[in-house]
């Protein structure tokens, strides 16, 4: 039976964010993974300013720069007048060294991230297609099985089993921990396209929130597409909204052209928001969304993990080299859940609700509000500290 100080389940960029920290402090780890290599599957796509200062200290960031697109504002829009309110994220700069959101897929974090682990830390494992099965633990070490991609069935000893493993965490199920809260009616089909919205669009951001007189959208610019959240109509089910041509329709609502739009990759899913009961059961810890899983607007959900991960690596290497009890994994819940509720649970679904809105009356009252905030020095800083997560991880750096 191996011995490993920590065993990681998912491969995502939270756990290898994870596993790459360790991994510096000089912990043995072994990263569990069911897919039997990185997934390049559309998921989230914006990093915010303190993210990438995290990512920074170990060389990431610049890499994730040059593979991504650099977004210095963004805006909620009403398509119809082309009336916006513009929030300019270098109002930050003294605050953060990144004042401003970067449009990047996050398996090319991912992937420089197993870039770096492979150069780096040699005590660093990967296991693709290979499934958690079960764990048992007591006071001083965890027990895991898991079965390989060639079927072999096997168990390892670890100090710390991490729970990395996503929105439907197996070590979240076999800790038969509730995971309260909702999920929404509505659902996102996602699609990207070549077409080049801001030669057409005016005063385009590449970061848009845009009410519709049919409903709302979302434009996202990334280096070579554009992501476009849309929404079936009220008579539409979502096997019939997410035929190409609905999606063509859709999409000509935005802006109506001659040709076919160019639509690369069409995705549905549901949004749902919930927040596990505890992070921390013994030496079995939750983080990102197998923690906690909320409305995408705002791009709040892979951030937070890896908030997550980043506190987390540094209470495990605390405990890992003596200077610190078990006692610094109830200080990560401490730090972690309250501000995943408060501000990345609350944050996102109040973006949500706001685009949600088909109250005309209600869309502009909001509209008037936000570009008040744009245009109050004051509160288009405050705004924007907390939209960009940093006054969330302010507050938990203060809870002991």
């Amino acid at each position: 039976m191996n011995a490993q100080q920590v065993v990681i389940v998912g491969a995502g960029p939270v756990g290898l964010v994870l596993a790459m920290r360790l991994g510096h402090m000089g912990i043995r780890c072994l990263v569990l993974e069911s897919a039997a290599q990185l997934e390049r599957s559309l998921r989230a796509s914006t990093f915010h300013p303190p993210t990438l200062d995290m990512l920074d200290a170990h060389g990431i960031t610049s890499e994730l720069i040059d593979a991504g697109l650099i977004a210095p504002t963004w805006q909620i829009r009403m398509h119809a007048t082309g009336e916006f309110a513009e929030f300019d994220l270098s109002v930050l700069k003294d605050e953060t060294a990144h004042p401003y959101r970067l449009q990047c897929e996050q398996w090319k974090l991912s992937e420089l991230l197993l870039a770096h682990i492979h150069a780096h830390l040699p005590h660093v494992q990967i296991a693709w297609a290979s499934t958690l099965l079960d764990f048992s633990q007591n006071d001083s070490l965890v027990t895991v099985q898991y079965q390989t991609s060639d079927g072999e069935l096997c168990s390892t000893q670890a100090d710390f089993l991490v729970g990395a493993d996503g929105g439907r965490s197996q070590v979240r199920h076999l800790l038969k921990l509730a995971f309260d809260g909702e999920t929404f009616p509505e659902t996102t089909i996602l699609a990207t396209t070549s077409f080049a919205f801001h030669q057409h669009l005016k005063d385009l951001s590449y970061i848009n929130y845009c009410w519709s007189e049919t409903g709302t959208f979302s434009l996202l610019r990334l280096r070579d597409v554009w992501r476009v959240s849309l929404y079936p109509d009220a008579d539409e089910s979502i096997t019939q909204a997410t035929e190409p041509v609905a999606v063509q329709q859709k999409m000509n609502r935005i802006f109506p052209i001659d040709q076919t739009y160019d639509v690369l990759e069409i995705r549905p899913y549901r949004i749902h928001q919930r927040v596990v009961k505890q992070y921390v059961t013994g030496r079995v810890v939750l983080v990102g969304d197998a923690a906690h899983i909320n409305s995408p607007s705002g791009g709040m959900g892979m951030n937070g993990g890896i908030h997550d991960a980043f506190n987390l690596s540094e209470k495990l290497g605390k405990i890992l080299v003596g200077d610190s009890g078990l006692d610094a994994l109830a200080l990560y819940e401490r730090q972690r859940r309250p501000i995943a509720i408060a501000h990345v649970l609350e944050q996102s679904g109040r973006n949500r609700a706001r685009m949600q809105e088909r109250d005309m009356a209600k869309r502009r009252e909001a509209l008037s509000l936000l570009q008040s905030k744009a245009n109050d020095p004051v509160l288009h800083k405050a705004h924007l500290l907390n939209t960009s997560m940093i006054t969330g991880l302010r507050e938990a750096a203060a809870i002991l």
